[in-house]
């Protein structure tokens, strides 16, 4: 299911919604469109030109200099459609890669400030298609087919208006022909379009049973799944080809009824004006020129036709990208006015807390929580899987915002903060170690990119991770690869935590990083933690989300938390002592 609303609004309508894109770049506009002028009017040259060949220059005999005289006026034609048609290619060309870039970059710098519900309906391929394909749809619009779209209306009306001045009678069949070849046209071109989405609709099945199998290979090659995977993906190929082929069938029909249509309006056309010419009723030059205006018309509108399908299918791209950039995001800063400041060292507190995941309203994960944080003290969370954990890192962060009660952050409700402001004030090491396909100078300093490379390095000793990165081939300034795929998993932890230690936040949440790994790298990592937890003598806040106990013996408090409910609460020693739920978690592991 997509968080995204479908617009009401018709797909033409959608295009105007490019304007927003197109207001930046006027005078590139005013010179494409002059240039794209330019280069009718020098198309719409040629026939008169040819016409004084044919009347003039050719009965002049051996006059060559006349028939010289002629043809350069044709050649110079011809470079002025040249020259004026390239420069009109290179600036609406231009002006389809910068507002695409432009659209691009807002529909992404929206999607980032979206909040995690929006995620959580909302598939990332999804938002990637409408990114790459929808965007790409519009740049070919913007600067191909509207381009070709306006230069072929300004040839047709212009040959519609030749035909007028240069012979009225003309007009009848000339119209009839266009209505010949333009509606059995479109009416093929319909189909051609459909097809098309189609074939681009099987490519992007087969495109994504290859993503989702490229991203899982260790998977695959450990099950043996290599034939079957590759089976799956040629059966969509064999699909995608098959609609391809379908496509390019009716296609074929197409440019085949377009050309032996025109040739035979044209051999018509050549057969009357020859009767007429024979009569003395007009001129050789005369039918030469009337035929070339004929054609124009005749494949201006074909043309237009075509050009209509993209712009239709260019209005419905447009429309799913504007549908991602209405989408407001569920959290936001408040008023302006209303902003509050904060300034550490801060104290957190959670009153009476509520809250219900938007996916999962059928039950609380988090009900009557209630915490206070001393600036210095270190708290660990523990529980069962789904006891709310990591629903108090998320509430924290206001990745969400609470059902009931509030979170006080330096004595200000968060919901009357910028979330912005808010989380600077926080660093997080996640379970599960974000890596970005960088090097490892640049994976610290994520958090803080301001930062000199002695504060990096300094941060990396911190968290034990400043000799492993010195012994890679580059040092710091090696690349780690896509997710660090060249680092183990501690290695990964320790660079986690080292960005965390850059970014010296007030407020330090720790998501327990240690579960997954082996017993020689959690000591390393544990160390590193010990180092993070160090902080508190400076006033930060640390809490920790503890999985092994063993981790979290020295805490000042340890909160037990059943069904997103405070059950018990105190230091290890007291919670054992008390023989309730930590005392029986704490037996099993220990005993293990």
């Amino acid at each position: 299911m997509s968080a995204i609303a479908p617009s009401s609004r018709p797909a033409p309508r959608a295009l105007g919604a490019l304007l927003p894109f197109l207001r930046p770049y006027r005078w590139p506009i005013a010179a494409a469109l002059t240039f794209l002028l330019l280069a009718a009017l020098a198309t719409l040259a040629f026939p008169l030109a040819l016409r004084g060949l044919i009347d003039q220059g050719m009965p002049a005999g051996g006059h060559t200099g006349a028939l010289r005289a002629h043809f350069g006026l044709l050649f110079a034609v011809a470079v002025a459609v040249g020259l004026f048609s390239a420069a009109r290619y290179y600036a609406m060309s231009w002006l389809g890669e910068r507002v695409t870039a432009d659209l691009r970059s807002a529909v992404y710098a929206h999607v980032l400030r979206q909040s995690p519900q929006f995620f959580e309906t909302t598939q990332t391929g999804e938002v990637l298609s409408r990114l790459t394909a929808d965007t790409t749809l519009v740049q070919t619009v913007v600067g191909s087919s509207f381009s070709m779209g306006l230069r072929n209306a300004v040839l047709g009306l212009g040959a519609l208006a030749m035909l007028v001045w240069t012979n009225p009678l003309v007009m009848s069949a000339a119209l009839a022909a266009v209505l010949v070849v333009v509606l059995p046209a479109m009416w093929i071109g319909r189909s051609v379009r459909r097809l098309s989405r189609a074939s681009q609709d099987r490519v992007a099945d087969a495109s994504a049973i290859a993503a989702e199998v490229l991203g899982a290979i260790p998977v695959v090659q450990g099950y043996t799944a290599e034939a079957r995977e590759a089976a799956r993906f040629a059966a969509a190929a064999e699909a995608a080809f098959r609609t391809a082929v379908r496509r390019s069938g009716v296609r074929a029909a197409l440019v085949a009824f377009i050309i032996i249509a025109n040739a035979a309006l044209l051999l018509w056309g050549l057969y009357r004006g020859s009767q007429a010419v024979i009569a003395g009723q007009m001129s050789a030059g005369d039918l030469g020129q009337t035929i070339a205006y004929a054609l124009f018309l005749a494949s201006a509108v074909a043309v237009l036709g075509e050009v209509y399908g993209d712009l239709l299918r260019a209005a419905g791209a447009m429309e799913r990208l504007m549908e991602l950039l209405a989408t407001e995001p569920l959290i936001r800063a408040p008023e302006a006015a209303a902003l509050r400041t904060i300034t550490p060292p801060l104290g957190v507190a959670f009153e009476a807390v509520d809250f219900h995941y938007p996916s999962r309203t059928d039950r609380a994960a988090l009900a009557g929580f209630t915490l206070a944080l001393k600036p210095g003290e270190v708290v660990a969370l523990v529980g069962a899987s789904g006891a709310g954990k990591s629903t108090v890192f998320q509430l924290l962060q206001r990745f969400y915002d609470v059902s009931g009660g509030r979170i006080l952050v330096g004595g200000e409700d968060i919901r009357q903060l910028d979330p912005h402001q808010l989380r600077r004030s926080i660093a997080t090491v996640p379970q599960e170690a974000v890596i970005f396909s960088s090097s490892a100078l640049e994976n610290i300093r994520y958090a803080r990119p301001d930062a000199t490379r002695d504060e990096v390095m300094a941060a990396a000793r911190a968290a034990f991770a400043h000799d492993f990165i010195e012994a890679l081939p580059q040092g710091y300034d090696s690349f780690l690869g896509e997710h660090g795929v060249r680092l183990s998993g501690g290695q990964r932890q320790r660079i986690a935590i080292a960005r965390a230690l850059l970014k010296d936040a007030p407020i330090l949440l720790l998501d327990e990083a240690t579960s997954a790994l082996d017993a020689e790298s959690e000591r390393v990592v544990q160390q590193a933690l010990d180092a993070a937890l160090q902080g508190h003598a400076s006033g930060r806040i640390t809490l920790v989300i503890a999985h092994r106990l063993a981790t979290v013996q020295h805490a000042d408090r340890i909160i037990v938390l059943e069904h997103g409910r405070i059950i018990e609460q105190g230091r290890h020693a007291d919670l054992v002592a008390a023989n309730g739920a930590y005392a029986r978690l704490a037996a099993l592991q220990f005993a293990a």
